[in-house]
């Protein structure tokens, strides 16, 4: 008796599986498709049989709802909450927290007893989406299915919906975030509905709700419903901001408001987070950095502030917010050359605890940063030379890039990294792509290093034909490395196994240079009436160097029956780069100009560079001049007045 008691209850059970998976599979068999696990599901779900819609489905329009009246029993538990006393209801309340802290996927939430209040909607999302942050992405993908796929996730869905008027506020924005960050599609009933909730109670929105509407906003797409909140949002901040006191939730709602926020209240937010400097963590004073640049926003004083706070605490900052630190201040285009020694010495001192690929990067934005992080570069120079072969190529792009842009001398190991990096290039060679060789052997010309391997690979005809063939746009780029290889093998003249050159048609045209006018009247007032000097503007180079002004004038102390007339004669060079050709804070030439000088040394002229900062003062630029073009002049006065105070 005892077991034909057990085999109906066990086939009781099995029917009653049976009956509910067919009562489900026909509502979600083909939702998995819809959930791959991205942060906006894009895809709308698909109906029931029945073409009830779905309460996280996307929907053509926001009309009227058709309300169904089903027995809810999570509405109907809220009810009973109702009327039980207020020492029971705590307890459940701790009991169900609890239960929900050892919940480790969404899907275990959602197995939970479903008898909760309206309130604890916002604790069930937000423990999801906890549950998923720190996950993998494959694992993330997984569990989003599953939880998509769960009976109970489109009951909740539906009671946070039905609901959405009893929630408190800072629930109802917690809510909302929890949703859009699980996938939710953000044109879903249920997000539209909290957004419409938003909208009518933002006036009642204290400091921390506004802060997370804030965020949840920031990455949402666009929409009529997402449009009027963000604008709501905006009037609500500018109403009280004299009332915001914690740094976080300014930090939020500036990068809410974004780049296209009006000057004045970018003004406004200034003077408020100037007047909260006292206040900055190093955390935040991070984010202050990076939230500048968000809004596209540059304040020099808080920049100033913040830079210094990070420069007194530099050990305390991990690797992805100091890159992002820099990348920050690239994009608000501010360089504090005090700030980046700091950063490069404190990452050579401790070289040993960063990853290849986080040097890597630290390099590259400094780089593009124009500035040469000596002590840095002297350090991973070394790591390079003791482990060539762990450098990808693209890593090596990137080293070859950052050394010869930034024109760093590594001394007495310059020989050993060269041929360390020629080494490791050897391997990639006949993977290489024709415009990556490009780059490669540019990069090394303008480093002084002529290994003949990836020369000879440039310049084989297949290699100039693929080349030929890039689109108009990219040509010019081309054209100017091309211009620079055959240069350095025409006049640094490297000793190869055979000789090699770029045929002309792979040169381009000369590029077009016009002498600064400032400049040239400047010359003409200093040298225009000495007869022995000669001043040419604007002169052309081996048809592709261009030089603003050259000075000819008999050299002192030769004999005319010795010396030819060309050694007779000082040919001086005069150029005006730009700021931007020099490693910032420095008067170091990077690397284009740094091969231009060698080259015109070669070439026997004596180059003078005088930049355009200096030449904005006129009387200091003639000064410098004079000083620059007749050094033997300056020394002589010096001594002269030496001997004065002396006699004095």
């Amino acid at each position: 008796m005892r077991r034909s008691l057990h085999y109906c209850i066990s086939q009781w059970k099995q029917y009653s599986l049976v009956s509910a998976s067919a009562k489900n599979s026909s509502l979600w068999n083909l939702q998995s498709a819809h959930t791959r696990g991205t942060r906006h599901i894009q895809t709308p779900m698909v109906a029931s049989l029945h073409s009830a819609e779905r309460f996280h489905s996307r929907v053509s329009r926001l009309g009227p709802e058709k309300k169904e009246h089903l027995p809810n029993p999570l509405v109907s538990a809220s009810a009973a909450d109702e009327l039980q006393s207020p020492s029971s209801q705590t307890q459940r309340n701790s009991m169900f927290l609890e239960q929900l802290q050892h919940c480790g996927s969404p899907s275990d939430v959602l197995d939970l007893p479903s008898q909760y209040t309206p309130q604890q909607v916002s604790n069930y999302l937000m423990q999801m989406w906890t549950s998923i942050k720190k996950m993998s992405h494959e694992q993330r993908r997984c569990e989003l299915q599953l939880m998509f796929e769960h009976p109970a996730f489109e009951m909740m869905l539906e009671n946070a919906k039905m609901n959405v008027g009893s929630i408190r506020n800072d629930n109802l924005a917690y809510s909302l975030l929890a949703m859009v960050n699980l996938g939710v599609p953000q044109r879903s009933r249920v997000v539209q509905t909290y957004l419409r909730a938003c909208q009518e109670k933002l006036n009642d929105f204290d400091e921390k709700s506004l802060s997370i509407l804030a965020t949840v906003l920031e990455d949402m797409e666009r929409s009529p419903n997402v449009d009027a909140l963000k604008h709501g949002l905006r009037m609500v901040i500018e109403a009280r901001l004299p009332q915001i006191t914690n740094v976080v939730a300014l930090q939020t709602v500036m990068r809410l408001l974004g780049k296209d926020t009006s000057l004045d209240l970018k003004r406004k937010l200034e003077q408020k987070a100037l007047s909260m400097t006292d206040q900055f963590s190093p955390p935040n004073t991070h984010y202050m950095i990076s939230t500048m640049a968000k809004m596209g926003f540059y304040s020099k004083p808080l920049l100033q502030i913040c830079t210094q706070k990070i420069a007194d605490r530099i050990h305390e900052i991990p690797f992805n917010r100091l890159l992002t630190v820099l990348q920050s201040l690239r994009e608000l285009r501010y360089r504090d050359h005090a700030l980046f020694t700091t950063i490069s010495n404190y990452i050579a001192s401790t070289v040993d605890i960063w990853s290849q690929k986080e040097i890597i990067l630290f390099l590259s934005v400094f780089e593009s940063l124009a500035f040469c992080p000596a002590a840095l570069m002297a350090a991973f120079g070394e790591k390079v030379i003791a482990n060539p072969n762990a450098l990808t190529l693209k890593d090596l792009l990137c080293v070859l890039k950052v050394y010869s842009s930034l024109n760093f001398d590594l001394q007495q190991n310059r020989e050993a990294f060269l041929q360390s990096i020629s080494q490791a290039l050897d391997s990639y060679l006949p993977k290489m792509s024709a415009y990556d060789l490009l780059k490669t052997c540019y990069y090394l010309c303008l480093l002084g290093h002529f290994p003949s391997a990836p020369l000879e690979n440039l310049l084989q005809d297949s290699t100039l034909e693929v080349l030929r063939s890039r689109a108009e746009k990219q040509l010019r780029r081309q054209d100017q490395m091309f211009q620079t290889v055959h240069l350095c093998l025409h006049l640094d003249q490297p000793v190869l196994p055979r000789p090699l050159s770029v045929p002309p048609p792979m040169l381009g045209g000369v590029p077009a240079n016009e002498a600064p006018v400032k400049l040239l009247q400047l010359l003409q007032r200093l040298f225009g009436d000495q007869e022995d000097v000669a001043l040419q503007e604007t002169v052309a180079v081996e048809n592709l160097y261009s030089i603003d002004a050259v000075i000819s004038r008999p050299v002192a102390n030769h004999s005319e029956e010795t010396c030819s007339q060309a050694e007779q004669t000082e040919r001086i060079a005069v150029l005006c780069p730009a700021s931007s050709a020099f490693c910032f804070g420095t008067s170091t030439p990077r690397g284009p100009l740094a091969v231009k000088l060698r080259h015109l040394k070669v070439l026997g002229y004596l180059p003078i560079l005088i930049t355009e900062q200096e030449l904005k003062s006129e009387e200091n630029a003639a000064e410098l001049l004079r000083e620059r073009i007749f050094p033997d002049r300056r020394t002589l006065s010096s001594k002269t007045s030496s001997f004065v105070e002396h006699d004095l």
